[in-house]
């Protein structure tokens, strides 16, 4: 089979979003790609990916029935995959999962051969991108250039820093997925 589970992970403030949103608008239509759609405890007109919306309550109710394949918590915040989005791995297709750096050694046991993508930005374009969208406290944006820098990315991780234009970051990870094995297109 050509499937491959696609794993994408990084900082806040790497820009991960704004790299896969360019990627979806990039790739041809009719490729055998399936971007798994998470269920987060958060509302959905926060903004961000369209996601399943869900209460915290509910949320660990389906997690301990054993309904996500990937389940994990970040920044106050539960965030799941269903086992229905991983289905299109057996019918060939490849698989993109907005994950986790927290989650990845579980997502790695639970899912052998999956392919880690980390995109990331230098601390000072980090630390910039937090300080703007004004979420956090300055200690705590700190904290989280401060985890991205300890981080150790894996040596088989495709690594896409988004420092710069977004158009250059989302090329790099084409290219970069362009040159798997069993990419469907080339």
């Amino acid at each position: 089979m050509n499937q491959r589970l696609i794993y994408v992970m990084g900082p806040s403030g790497a820009g991960k979003d704004s790299v896969l949103g360019w990627l979806r608008e990039h790739l041809p239509p009719d490729l055998p790609v399936h971007w798994a759609q998470r269920t987060i405890t958060r509302p959905a007109l926060a903004g961000g990916e369209a996601h399943e919306e869900i209460d915290t309550a509910s949320f660990i109710s389906l997690r301990d029935q054993g309904q996500f394949a990937m389940a994990w918590q970040a920044n106050g915040l539960h965030y799941g995959v269903r086992h229905a989005e991983l289905l299109a791995l057996q019918k060939g297709q490849w698989v993109l999962v907005n994950g986790s750096r927290g989650h990845l050694l579980q997502a790695q046991q639970s899912h052998p051969g999956l392919q880690v993508v980390h995109i990331t930005a230098d601390p000072a374009t980090l630390m910039q991108r937090l300080t703007a969208r004004q979420r956090e406290t300055p200690e705590q944006i700190l904290q989280r250039v401060e985890r991205a820098k300890a981080f150790a990315v894996p040596h088989e991780a495709i690594q896409i820093f988004n420092n710069g234009a977004l158009e250059q970051a989302g090329q790099d990870l084409l290219l970069g997925l362009k040159n798997l094995e069993n990419w469907p297109v080339r």
